[in-house]
């Protein structure tokens, strides 16, 4: 609780002030008061105090005689300068302790340290004075209280009043505090809540409340909030005497004077408290009657219902404002529709997409919006699947390109609605089809510079051959080289247009269950085999449990070849040359989601790809080869895309690793009886070198 400190600090010195805050913040709390009104308003309501007093001032020793005669509990400590005229005269009024201003902070420490000690001296003796009186009351019978107008009465004809403002929660308990006013006649109210926002309780509404009672903050861990938690009743300032314990009665006693009140009722919702009504004294002048206080504490029943519907309305529309904020604000374009198909919410994004005004289309049938997104969104109604992704179609009237996916609303299994996500594709179609043809002409131009290069050298060799021919025709020897290397030249030449032909035109998958051991053993054989291996290690590590595939086997083994082929060139000067070869069975997820694939990495000991070519390595025509169009790995990349698997490379100083990931045959898939010969050879397990 924010309430007035057990220290109080008058001086209209601020820099003294904030001296003497600093030396005692170890002590106790010190609040400073610059002016006389609020210092009297605050030991008017709670003496139990101790003031250190700055006597510098003009008026202040008449203040200091006034403090000690109408609010004696109060411990005073003087400052000034020794000696000054103001200080002996503070001597003779008889405070507490006059010190220096200047005084040594352990000094001051020590002596406020006595001075919170007298106080609770003095708030024990008040205690002990109250517990007499009670015993001296005890047993005296309370007077019949007149019958006031029923608390049910006073709330149908007080609060409709107040209901009206439910959408404004201050406006709301403004009016709260002025129907209470009206309805028990009291000269002060004051509605102590929560916020949306805070923990804490604080003045929210009041009526002549007093000037500090707005600064007020209770914690949620508050003495009094805590028993207020615990209690649940009215506190009311006759009947402060029923209550045992002697420091609850203080603390309530103390609360009750903080607040100028004679009566707090507590604000309970649902085993929550809200927070409290208070209420000063009736403005006839006369003392609560057991009637009135129950009727009082009927119409705060009332005050917590609404007040627990005003700050839930709150959050609602706090809730409400954010969600229309993020839906209106996103770029993407929203329509909700109802369960019958009818438009509820248009987005100021749909509107700029569609080029169709909210007030034309708003609880107006979905075809409103045209024939295409009214047949998806129908459809998303009947709980048909959406199609991934989402169709693109060019509207007529706004050029724009545009995609639709409708969703279905649904609470348990009952349909609520469907919402439509419209996107403006325009941009992003133009920019793909700006990248599609850069990415054109950048083919042609590697094509081109490929071609020229790999046609040349034939051309050459061909050229110079066929000029050398008719002085050497009758050269057997020569006419044999011609013949060869002619040969050899076209050949090669028909190779680079047969690279480029299944390039552009790959052949027609044809899918089937696949035994990878037996796509690899193949690979293996085409590209290393025993007699040319020269030194260079293969190892093979093939699961002999290891699931099919699903695939084409000729277009996978091709698919093996390739890398293993670009292994075997990477190694070609390396004494220690070695592959390996893995495949295995991913483990499945455990949240079963994704279905089970298959991995297989192909490793060299090379020296890897190097860095200024490593992030286009897919790309065609990339290669660091002195012969060849670099169309291996690109084909690789699309077969395996094809089969819907993953390919990744890893390269470093050390060697490359390629890993491709490959997704299991259906169960019950047949293999293929072509298959079963290769996939049986000694190589598919452990591991083989020559």
């Amino acid at each position: 609780m924010n309430r007035p400190p057990p220290c109080l600090l008058y001086s209209e010195d601020d820099e003294w002030a904030g001296r003497m805050v600093r030396c005692l913040q170890a002590v106790v709390v010190v609040r400073h008061v610059r002016a006389r009104a609020p210092l009297e308003s605050i030991l008017e309501r709670n003496c139990t105090t101790v003031l250190l007093l700055d006597i510098r001032g003009a008026s202040t020793l008449e203040l200091l005689a006034r403090i000690l005669a109408t609010w004696p509990p109060t411990v005073v400590l003087a400052f000034g300068e020794p000696g000054s005229d103001p200080f002996r005269a503070a001597e003779a009024l008889g405070v507490y302790a006059v010190e220096s201003l200047q005084a040594d902070h352990r000094r001051l420490q020590a002596v406020v340290a006595h001075a919170l000690d007298l106080l609770q001296v003095r708030v024990e003796n008040r205690l002990l004075r109250d517990e007499l009186e009670r015993t001296v009351r005890r047993g005296s019978a309370a007077r019949p209280a007149p019958a006031g107008e029923p608390a049910s009465a006073l709330v149908a004809r007080r609060f409709p009043y107040a209901a009206r403002h439910m959408d404004n929660v201050e406006a709301l308990l403004e009016s709260l505090a002025e129907a209470v006013a009206d309805a028990v006649l009291v000269s002060r109210v004051g509605l102590f809540c929560r916020s949306r926002d805070r923990d804490d309780f604080r003045l929210r509404a009041g009526i002549r409340c007093l000037e500090d009672t707005r600064e007020l903050t209770y914690e949620h861990t508050d003495a009094l909030v805590r028993w207020l938690e615990r209690h649940v009743h009215m506190v009311f300032r006759p009947h402060l005497e029923h209550i045992e314990d002697p420091a609850t009665r203080l603390l309530l006693l103390q609360t009750l004077d903080v607040l100028g009140a004679e009566v707090l009722v507590p604000l309970q919702a649902r085993e929550r408290l809200l927070g409290w009504l208070f209420v000063g004294h009736r403005a006839t002048g006369l003392p609560f009657e057991q009637a009135r206080l129950e009727q009082l504490n009927s119409i705060a029943d009332h005050v917590s219902t609404m007040l627990e519907n005003a700050l839930l309305y709150e959050e609602l529309t706090v809730q409400k404002s954010l969600a229309e904020t993020l839906l209106q604000t996103l770029p993407t374009g929203i329509v909700a529709v109802d369960a019958a198909g009818v438009i509820r919410w248009y987005s100021a994004a749909a509107q700029a997409i569609l080029d169709l005004p909210a007030e034309s289309v708003l609880h107006q049938p979905v075809e409103k919006l045209g024939s295409r997104i009214a047949d998806i969104v129908r459809r998303s109604l009947l709980g048909e699947t959406a199609a991934t992704p989402p169709p693109l179609w060019t509207d007529p009237l706004t050029k724009r390109t545009v995609a639709v996916q409708g969703l279905q609303l649904l609470d348990r299994e009952l349909c609520l609605g469907a919402v439509a996500l419209i996107q403006d594709q325009t941009a992003q179609q133009a920019l793909k089809e700006k990248q599609e043809q850069m990415e054109r002409a950048a083919f042609w131009t590697e094509l081109a510079a490929s071609m020229s290069h790999e046609i040349r050298n034939p051309l050459v060799a061909i050229k110079t051959f066929a000029q050398l021919l008719p002085e050497r025709y009758n050269d057997a020897e020569f006419r044999d080289d011609f013949s060869q290397n002619v040969t050899r030249e076209v050949d090669r030449l028909n190779s680079i247009i047969t690279q480029i032909h299944e390039f552009a035109h790959p052949p027609q998958l044809k899918f089937e269950a696949v035994d990878l051991r037996g796509a690899l053993n193949k690979s293996v054989g085409a590209v290393f085999p025993s007699a040319r291996r020269n030194g260079l290690a293969v190892e093979l590590h093939l699961d002999p449990h290891l699931p099919f595939t699903w695939g084409d086997h000729r277009a996978l083994t091709e698919c093996f070849a390739y890398l293993l082929t670009n292994a075997r060139e990477a190694l070609a000067q390396r004494a220690d040359a070695r592959v390996t070869i893995r495949a295995r069975a991913v483990p499945q997820p455990l949240d079963g989601q994704a279905n089970p694939r298959l991995e297989i990495s192909i490793a060299d000991n090379g020296p890897g790809i190097p860095a200024e070519i490593a992030d286009r390595v897919f790309s065609p025509f990339c290669t660091t080869k002195a012969r060849g169009l670099g169309l291996g790995l690109p084909i690789v990349k699309r077969t395996v895309v094809d089969h819907n698997g993953q390919v990744q490379i890893d390269s470093t100083a050390q060697g490359t690793v390629v890993t491709i990931t490959l997704p299991q045959a259906p169960d019950g898939a047949a293999r293929p009886a072509d298959q079963a010969a290769t996939a049986a050879e000694p190589s598919d397990q452990g591991a083989s070198a020559a």
